[in-house]
C-alpha cells in the first residue's frame, strides 16, 4: 500500500477541487456568459492540455500553451471591444473542463495528468482571476483601472503575483512529498523550502516568462482583435516550447555522457558497481539540504559523478576503490590527476576544482568539495550494504576536526534520516536506493 500523501498535498488537492466544483456548479446553474468565447479558449486550453506529449518527467510546465490560454481567460476584459462578463466561476469551470478534456487521451492509455498540476493550474488560474475580473464590467470598484496605462500597469502585478504564486504552491507540493513518512516527526527535518523556492523562482526565467507574457498578449489582443488573436499568438510559445524541449534533451544527453564517463572506472574495476551514482544522488540531496540549488547544484553532481576518474591512471587498484581509507597525500594525489582528467572533457572549470580539491582539508575547500568528500567516505566506509550506517556516521563526525565539515555530516545524517526511496538517478536529486538508508532502518540496528 502506498504511503498516505502529506497533508499539505492533501490540502492542496481538496481546495483545487472544491474551487474546480464550485465553479462549474456555479456555470451550470447560471448558465454560460458568452459560449462563443468560452468555447474558444476552452478548446485551446484542451490543444495545450493535448501538445504537452514529450514532456520529460518532472518537468515544471509540461502544458505550456495550456497555461498560457486559461491564463489569458482569467486576464480577459474585453472581445473585439465589448466588455466580457463571464467572471471568477465561469473562468474556473472553463479552465477545469479544458485541462479534463485533454486529458482524456492520456488517461485512456493509462498516463492521465500528474494531480499535482492540475492543482496548481485551477488554483493559478483562480487567483489571477479574483485579482483581475475586479476591475472589469460597469460598475466594478476598480473599472477606473481597466482603462489606460493603469489596466498594464495592473496586468503586469497581477502577473508577478500569479508566478509567485505558482511558485509557492509548487514548492509547497514538492516538499511535502519529500517529508518523511511513516516514521512521524521525529524522521528528521524537512527538506529546506528555500532552494525550492529558489529553484521555482529561476525557472520563471525561461518558460514561466514567456507563458505569462502570452497569455497577457493573447488577452490583450483578443479585446482588440476578438477572436483571431489566441492561436497568433500562440505561435511563439509554441517554438519557444519547442527551443526549450531540444535544449533539455542537449542538456539530458550531455549529463548521460558524464555519467557514462565516470562508470569507467566500475567497468575497470576500479570502484565499486553503482559508487559514483550513489555518491551523485546522495551528494545532491545534501546540497539541497545545505541550500545549493540551479548551476551550483549541477556542479555538485558532476564532480560527484566524476570524483574517483583520478583512479584510471593508477597502476594498482585502490581496494575495493574506498579512496577515503588512504592515506592524505595519495589522496590529493589522485584528486589531482581526476581534476587534471576532467579538465579534459569540456565540463564547466567549476566541476574540474570541486574533484581536484576534494582532498583538501575541509577548510580549504569550497562546499561542493566539502559534500563530495564527505558523501565519497560514507558510501566507502558502508560498501554496498547498509549494516554499518551508524558506525560510518560516527568515524564522520570522529573526523570533522580537520576532513569533514560538521553541517555537512550533520545534513547527511538527516537526509539519510528521512527514508526517501525511489528509482536511484543523480537527475533527479530527491530519490536514492540502491541499499535502505530510512530512519526505520536505523531504528531497527539500534535495537
Amino acid at each position: 500500500m502506498k504511503p498516505a500523501a502529506p497533508g499539505t498535498v492533501t490540502a492542496v488537492n481538496a481546495a483545487a477541487a472544491l474551487l474546480a466544483a464550485a465553479g462549474l456548479g456555479w456555470t451550470g446553474w447560471q448558465g454560460v456568459a458568452e459560449p462563443g468565447v468560452a468555447l474558444a479558449f476552452g478548446l485551446m486550453i484542451a490543444v495545450g492540455e493535448l501538445a504537452r506529449r514529450g514532456a520529460r518527467p518532472g518537468e515544471r510546465e509540461p502544458a505550456p500553451l495550456g497555461a498560457a490560454s486559461a491564463l489569458a481567460y482569467a486576464l480577459l476584459g474585453a472581445n473585439a471591444g465589448q466588455p466580457t462578463s463571464h467572471g471568477i466561476p465561469q473562468t474556473v469551470a472553463v479552465t477545469t473542463a479544458g485541462v479534463l478534456a485533454g486529458a482524456v487521451p492520456y488517461v485512456a492509455r493509462g498516463r492521465g495528468p500528474a494531480l499535482d498540476h492540475v492543482t496548481r493550474r485551477v488554483v493559478t488560474v483562480t487567483f489571477a482571476a479574483v485579482c483581475v475580473q475586479p476591475l472589469h464590467g460597469p460598475g466594478a470598484p476598480a473599472e477606473r483601472l481597466a482603462a489606460g496605462p493603469g489596466h498594464v500597469l495592473a496586468l503586469l502585478l497581477v502577473l508577478v503575483l500569479t508566478a509567485l504564486c505558482d511558485a509557492v504552491l509548487a514548492s509547497l507540493v514538492v516538499r511535502a512529498r519529500t517529508l518523511p513518512r511513516g516514521a512521524g516527526r521525529t524522521a528528521g527535518a524537512p527538506v529546506p523550502f528555500g532552494p525550492l523556492l529558489r529553484d521555482e523562482l529561476r525557472s520563471l526565467t525561461g518558460v514561466g516568462c514567456a507563458v505569462c507574457a502570452t497569455g497577457a498578449a493573447m488577452a490583450l489582443g483578443t479585446g482588440v482583435a476578438g477572436l483571431w488573436a489566441p492561436p497568433v499568438f500562440c505561435l511563439p510559445l509554441l517554438l519557444t516550447r519547442l527551443s526549450l524541449r531540444r535544449f533539455a534533451a542537449v542538456r539530458t544527453t550531455y549529463r548521460q555522457t558524464i555519467a557514462s564517463l565516470a562508470r569507467a572506472t566500475e567497468i575497470a574495476g576500479y570502484t565499486p558497481h553503482g559508487h559514483a551514482r550513489r555518491v551523485a544522488a546522495l551528494s545532491a540531496l545534501v546540497g539541497r539540504e545545505m541550500g545549493l540549488s540551479g548551476p551550483d547544484l549541477t556542479v555538485l553532481e558532476y564532480a560527484a559523478l566524476m570524483h574517483d576518474i583520478g583512479q584510471l591512471s593508477l597502476v594498482d587498484p585502490v581496494p575495493e576503490g574506498a579512496t577515503a581509507l588512504l592515506p592524505a597525500p595519495e589522496q590529493r594525489r589522485i584528486a589531482l590527476l581526476g581534476g587534471a582528467v576532467v579538465r579534459q572533457t569540456g565540463v564547466p572549470p567549476a566541476v574540474a576544482v570541486v574533484v581536484e580539491r576534494q582532498a583538501d582539508p575541509y577548510r580549504e575547500q569550497p562546499l561542493p568539495a566539502r559534500i563530495v568528500r564527505t558523501v565519497n567516505a560514507y558510501d566507502d566506509l558502508t560498501g554496498d550494504s547498509a549494516r554499518s550506517v551508524l558506525s560510518a556516521l560516527e568515524r564522520l563526525r570522529l573526523g570533522t576536526a580537520h576532513d569533514y565539515q560538521p553541517e555537512v555530516v550533520e545534513s547527511l545524517a538527516r537526509v539519510l534520516s528521512r527514508g526517501v526511496s525511489g528509482p536511484l538517478s543523480p537527475g533527479n536529486p530527491w530519490v536514492m536506493s540502491g541499499r535502505p538508508t530510512g530512519h526505520g532502518w536505523m531504528r531497527k540496528k539500534e535495537h
